[in-house]
């Protein structure tokens, strides 16, 4: 760093103690920063009265490159800002170089997704608790809460509803032996959703024992066993993460929620289009599923490596040029 930089990071520096009152850390994470931005600065032969808006964005982009993250880069250019600002302020320059330049955004972070694998065995534990008998045997209410548990796993990750969707689903959204769903999502705005033969099974041992129960015809398609209206999503929540303890999946890692993003994030592994998963999932801008394009990411990436020609190491190395 020249002397002439250095003491104008040292004054800025001074100026960030006493007026306002930086801590030391911070001082000390400004001057690392500065530090680097002026060494930008040397090797493309500026200096911070000379330095433009371009070289700024070439350091952003060189911080890019080293893999810092997002959250580090923002906190390199809030240091090269105000330390601009400082010297616009002071008069040693008559303009910022920083104005145009926009912090980097953070990336969304992803939602917590189950494998195949783990979705599979939460599927197949309700399954047998649904269906097979125990001794002694269980009571009504038992036997249709497990009932309903697995028919509420199966419809989840064959739909990817919202958990408010699905526990308020009428008695009405299942239409004979129609394989879809009619549901009513935000906006009140209605939409069809494919429903697989093993939830449309699901569903119908469910809806047999609530007729068995007494309890048919009601409004709900999920009733509640201990008290009027339908499940809640806190009991189906809980259920839920009582099942996956039992197979060895972290309950902390399991929700409604995250069948939903299991059943978005698995269906676009295996080829579907990020409009139908936008028209499944019921978002009303693509912005909002656009989260999941990390799996495509991956799936391009994979058929890159497999199904490129060069892929495995063979021809075109030795034809013509």
């Amino acid at each position: 760093m020249s002397g002439g930089a250095a003491h104008l990071v040292e004054s800025f520096l001074e100026a960030m103690a006493v007026e306002r009152g930086a801590a030391a850390a911070t001082l000390d994470a400004y001057g690392r920063d500065l530090a680097d931005w002026l060494g930008h600065l040397v090797r493309a032969g500026r200096d911070p009265k000379t330095a433009q808006a371009e070289d700024v964005a070439r350091h952003m982009a060189e911080l890019a490159g080293r893999g810092f993250e997002a959250t580090t880069q923002a906190r390199h250019l809030s240091a090269i800002r105000q330390f601009h600002r400082f010297l616009y302020a002071e008069g040693v320059r008559g303009d910022d170089p920083t104005g145009t330049i926009d912090a980097p955004k953070k990336r969304r972070a992803l939602p917590k997704v189950l494998s195949e694998d783990e979705v599979d065995r939460l599927i197949e534990t309700a399954r047998r608790d649904a269906e097979e008998e125990s001794d002694p045997p269980r009571s009504v209410a038992e036997r249709a809460r497990a009932r309903r548990l697995y028919a509420l796993i199966e419809t989840a990750y064959a739909t990817g509803m919202r958990v408010s969707e699905l526990v308020g689903l009428p008695a009405s959204a299942v239409r004979g032996e129609a394989p879809f769903l009619m549901v009513r999502g935000k906006g009140d705005k209605e939409r069809l959703v494919p429903l697989s033969a093993r939830a449309r099974g699901a569903m119908s041992a469910h809806l047999e024992t609530v007729a068995a129960s007494g309890r048919g015809g009601g409004r709900w398609l999920f009733p509640s066993w201990s008290e009027s209206g339908h499940v809640t999503r806190q009991a189906f929540a809980r259920d839920l993460k009582a099942l996956a303890e039992r197979i060895g999946v972290s309950s902390a890692a399991v929700s409604p929620h995250v069948l939903r993003h299991a059943f978005a994030s698995h269906i676009l592994a295996h080829g579907a289009d990020l409009r139908v998963v936008q028209q499944l999932l019921g978002h009303a801008d693509i912005s909002t599923t656009q989260i999941y394009t990390h799996v495509l990411d991956e799936r391009l990436r994979e058929l890159v490596e497999t199904k490129h020609p060069l892929a495995a190491g063979g021809g075109g190395d030795g034809g013509p040029a």
